[in-house]
């Protein structure tokens, strides 16, 4: 093992493998047909097995589940489908046992419609708590162009929205409150109230908040849609004239950075693990730095999620789906590894809770489901950055099979067909079933597949949401007792991990670009005169590729670190790929 340069300073979370776990899907032990905490903590020796440094838990806070716990009614008790304080302790002791920490998902943009603080808040105009919340006053349609006619409101409401801002679930991003006349600012569910970060007081209660549960010990924070806390100046208009969306306005606001730059200062520490979620378009570079770099002159993140590979397939509207092509993808991840390489840290994702599973949207789930998905973990896991296992990713878990949408539980889902149904845009679900499919939200959340069982080992009772019927042959038991399964796989990367310095902090340099199947680049360190450099090629496509070295390295000597296919080799030479094939040589 090589040491890390003099410039990079060494991080638990740069050189961890996160594992997510959506707890209501995950394992369910009381039989209601929801994940629970006790089920967690059932299947720790597996991901203590698996090799997994740090455990991402998704919301288990008390929620009436309007977006499956992304509304939160009170941020410091466990929802009761989920168990308790004591067993999340229980928890958060049994992984800390193993070495494994525990970072815990923070939902500040909104809270949920029955939060105490929002109860109060829409009690009177004059409430205690009424400037928690965005509360605005209507306008004159005569003098907008919104027609009073789409929105729900009282009969003897002749008013429109505060501007013409759209919920990112579908329909208006404002809501009529009848009991005091004016309308709340809700950039999702409207049962989901965006909270005012312009109050001192309510960024004083959040960092309290923060502070408790890291007085109970956790490790961390994921941080969800955090650059949308910070609302432009006056709340204008979006202008879809101009392409000028909703997200346009609202992501990355002008008082972004003081907000985070006060959370650094009051709250957090280098040695947490922070991923803030950056909802929107192309993030500059220069933003993005801002996010990472260490106060005082950044806000001090340790790594933000952003989207752009993740809207590369994506329409304008959520039944629309784009063709996209390899040079597309390298050419984000590519603009990433450089532009963090030296002055910030890098995720490394491909799906999560709120992405279709990666396998089926960058892979081939059919005939090469598992070369495919052992290619896509090798790319995650020899980048530059910190890799992100989403729960089932290590199986080769895929897409579901939904036939009507009376199989959707995903309000991201459900509203905007039922709009474009009722708009007549759309007919009904099988004009859109193809596109649900590919990219709804509920291809992650189906139960963990945890053997071949009726409801895949999951549950006793009726399971929340549908399993997919492929759990009798992709599943736990039977890829554990495989020694050549993905599982398996994704255990060989997590090792490479903690064996060589250089998967976690080598420079990143792409060699093929312009390629249309292949992906090729190096990574390599420098350290106290050592040389320590990897060689991966993968081959993005379901037929054979021939891949032909650089000048500089080839018939150098090299092994094979690892591959999904059975090889070796002592030279780099020119070789011809098998379909979906992904090898790491060491050149050292």
């Amino acid at each position: 093992m090589t040491s890390v340069p003099v410039d990079e300073e060494r991080r638990w979370w740069k050189e961890a493998v996160v594992y997510q776990i959506y707890p209501r899907s995950f394992n369910d032990t009381d039989g209601d047909g929801v994940g629970d905490i006790l089920g967690i903590i059932e299947k720790v020796d597996y991901l203590d097995d698996l090799g997994v440094d740090c455990i991402w838990l998704n919301p288990v806070y008390e929620s009436p589940n309007a977006d499956n716990g992304y509304d939160i009614s009170d941020y410091r008790a466990i929802m009761d489908e989920f168990g308790t304080m004591s067993e999340w302790e229980e928890l958060r002791d049994a992984l800390h046992e193993r070495g494994i920490r525990l970072i815990m998902d923070l939902v500040v943009n909104h809270t949920s419609d029955e939060h105490a603080w929002f109860v109060n808040s829409r009690a009177s105009t004059d409430a205690d708590k009424r400037d928690y919340y965005w509360w605005r006053e209507g306008r004159d349609p005569e003098k907008t162009d919104l027609d009073a006619d789409d929105y729900d409101t009282p009969d003897n409401v002749e008013e429109v929205p505060p501007n013409n801002w759209e919920s990112f679930f579908g329909g208006p991003a404002w809501t009529y409150d009848d009991q005091t006349g004016e309308w709340y600012l809700h950039l999702f569910d409207r049962k989901q109230p965006d909270l005012n970060w312009e109050n001192e007081a309510v960024r004083n209660d959040v960092f309290e908040m923060m502070e408790w549960w890291l007085d109970h010990g956790i490790d961390g924070f994921r941080m969800d849609v955090i650059n949308l806390i910070s609302k432009p100046d006056g709340l204008p208009d979006a202008d879809p004239e101009n392409d000028i969306k909703t997200i346009d306005r609202a992501v990355n606001g002008p008082q972004i950075h003081d907000y985070l730059g006060e959370m650094r200062d009051r709250v957090l520490d280098a040695d947490l693990l922070t991923v803030g979620e950056m909802v929107g378009d192309e993030m500059p570079m220069e933003t993005a730095r801002q996010y990472v770099t260490p106060g005082p002159d950044g806000d001090g993140l340790s790594m933000i999620f952003h989207f752009e590979h993740m809207l590369l397939d994506q329409g304008d509207e959520v039944w629309e789906l784009v063709e996209w092509e390899l040079p597309d993808l390298k050419a984000v991840m590519d603009r990433w590894q450089v532009g963090l390489g030296d002055e910030g840290w890098n995720s490394l994702y491909l799906n999560n809770h709120d992405q279709p599973r990666q396998v089926s949207r960058f892979g081939n789930d059919d005939e090469y489901r598992r070369e495919s998905a052992k290619l896509l973990a090798t790319l995650l896991h020899t980048l530059r950055g910190t890799p992100y296992i989403y729960q089932g990713e290590e199986l080769g878990m895929t897409n579901y099979p939904f036939d009507s949408l009376d199989e959707v539980r995903d309000v991201a889902t459900r509203n905007p067909i039922r709009n474009a149904i009722g708009a007549g845009i759309i007919d009904g679900f099988d004009d859109v079933k193809d596109i649900v499919r590919a990219k709804s939200r509920d291809n992650a959340r189906t139960p963990m597949q945890w053997d071949d069982s009726e409801h895949a080992g999951f549950t006793d009772g009726n399971p929340w949401i549908g399993v997919n019927p492929n759990n009798d042959r992709i599943n736990v038991e039977a890829e554990r007792a495989d020694s050549e399964s993905v599982w398996h796989y994704y255990r060989d990367l997590t090792s490479l991990r903690k064996d060589r310095d250089v998967v976690v902090y080598g420079d990143y340099e792409p060699l093929t670009p312009d390629h249309e199947s292949l992906w090729v680049y190096t990574r390599t360190l420098e350290a106290e005169d050592e040389h320590d450099t990897l060689l991966v090629v993968l081959n993005f496509d379901s037929d054979e590729t021939t891949f032909e070295p650089p000048a500089d390295i080839a018939g150098d000597s090299a092994e094979i670190l690892i591959s999904n296919y059975d090889v070796e080799v002592d030279t780099v030479e020119s070789t011809t790929l098998q379909p979906w094939e992904a090898r790491v040589y060491d050149l050292t």
